[in-house]
């Protein structure tokens, strides 16, 4: 780990903690915290053609309190040496990529339920992604603002749409200023469903993301829109061995990425097609 001292990661990881810290200190209706675990041997990386294998670990934190909700997550990605880091060709690249939404309910600050049809609220959704990677080719430095309006299905379990602006900046390693992109509108939903498909309680989860062009690129290239879902159906077998009911849970998971981070089609690595295993320990 001594390559990770003084550098951007611990200092992301150091962000995220508190950001934990100070939605666990509020009072909260209810509240999920987990460390997962999931693998895959086919990501991908713009300009790279080989398929990447990736160890990825993560915490992530949601909660729910009189006004809204709070979801955060933060993924360590460890690549294999076909992604390789900047200091060494024969060690994989290392990320930290950090999520942070907060939603507040419309009808719960006004005191008026807004319900009509399928829909039974409607929210107001904030957040940002921060990024860093120590990769050999680009080295990400990713900073984004999202602020737009949610509306919460009436479904089992949760169906959130959201149309969102983004403010969207970054500074790889071979530019010295921080490059902003254009605004530009994502539609995103994020959903968690139950399944009455067996004996084992069994859910449907994910998000899919629809992101419009950027503008031109830190090189002056044009982007272009991009789609990327992920979803999973998780078990959860720990209601069956002991450890209590959503403790100990086991999937699968299958990541579609097309256009990465707004690359076109004809450059290489940035459409992926990933099936993982997923694991998540709830505490």
């Amino acid at each position: 780990m001594s390559c990770l001292k003084k550098s951007p990661l611990v200092s992301a990881a150091a962000l995220a903690t508190l950001l934990l810290a100070g939605g666990a200190a509020q009072a909260a209706d209810w509240s999920d915290t987990y460390l997962g675990y999931r693998y895959g041997t086919q990501f991908a990386e713009p300009y790279n053609q080989k398929d990447i294998s990736k160890n990825i670990f993560s915490l992530t934190h949601a909660s729910g309190y009189k006004y809204g909700t709070n979801f955060l997550n933060v993924d360590v990605l460890l690549s294999d040496s076909k992604d390789p880091a900047k200091t060494s060709t024969s060690s994989g690249a290392q990320e930290i990529y950090i999520v942070y939404r907060h939603t507040l309910d419309v009808g719960k600050i006004t005191g008026s339920p807004i319900a009509f049809g399928p829909v039974r609220g409607v929210g107001i959704t904030g957040g940002f992604d921060v990024n860093t990677k120590n990769d050999a080719g680009y080295g990400s430095k990713k900073r984004m603002l999202v602020l737009g309006p949610t509306l919460m299905m009436d479904v089992p379990g949760f169906l959130n749409l959201s149309v969102l602006l983004l403010k969207e900046s970054n500074q790889p390693y071979f530019i010295n200023e921080r490059y902003t992109y254009k605004l530009h509108p994502m539609l995103s939903a994020a959903w968690g469903i139950p399944l009455p498909v067996s004996a084992v309680p069994t859910s449907f989860e994910g998000y899919a993301n629809f992101i419009a062009a950027k503008g031109k690129d830190e090189v002056g290239m044009g982007t272009s829109p991009e789609t990327n879902i992920d979803m999973q159906v998780m078990f959860d077998v720990g209601s069956l061995s002991g450890m209590g009911k959503n403790t100990f849970r086991l999937g699968v998971e299958y990541q579609y990425w097309k256009n990465k981070f707004g690359g076109s089609a004809s450059i290489a690595g940035t459409k992926a097609s990933t099936p993982m295993v997923r694991l998540e320990y709830h505490f």
